[in-house]
């Protein structure tokens, strides 16, 4: 039998701090401008203390799902892993991004710490992909028509 890829593995983390899925972008768009004025690259990053095991799969078209204020609601695509060193000399791995917020059907999700890893049949699905989602429907009336099951994602 020959050796089939694993299907596309996802982590999902909660992002701390942000209110809104435009604080998180406003937030990377300036950190992606100090990035390049210091002639490093602009790609958004989040950099983690713990090295994900299942790299290989997470590589294969993976995305982190941000957790904003207890729902999933946008995700972003993983581009690459590289180590890098904190100031305290310990080693730590930066999860690169392509630039795009992909917005996401919500998803509830309990608070947790660091990150996890999402099956791809169980990451939401993005915005106006979802059978009878209408990109154009505002967030509040999305996550409710999600939250009683009438929208699936």
């Amino acid at each position: 039998m020959a050796d089939e890829p694993a299907p596309t593995l996802h982590l999902v983390k909660l992002c701390v701090g942000v209110d809104t899925v435009a604080e998180l972008s406003q937030w990377q768009s300036k950190r992606a401008a100090d990035r390049l004025a210091q002639g490093l690259d602009p790609r958004p990053r989040h950099v983690t203390r713990m090295w994900p095991r299942r790299a290989d799969e997470l590589l294969r078209g993976g995305s982190l799902y941000w957790v904003i204020r207890g729902v999933i609601r946008v995700r972003q695509k993983i581009a690459a892993l590289e180590e890098v060193t904190g100031a305290d000399g310990i080693r730590r791995c930066a999860i690169i991004f392509e630039p795009p917020l992909i917005p996401t059907s919500a998803r509830t999700r309990r608070a947790f710490q660091g990150w996890r890893y999402l099956r791809a049949e169980d990451a939401p699905s993005d915005i106006g992909t979802a059978p009878g989602d209408d990109p154009d429907l505002p967030p509040g009336l999305r996550e409710e028509l999600s939250r009683f099951g009438v929208l699936r994602g």
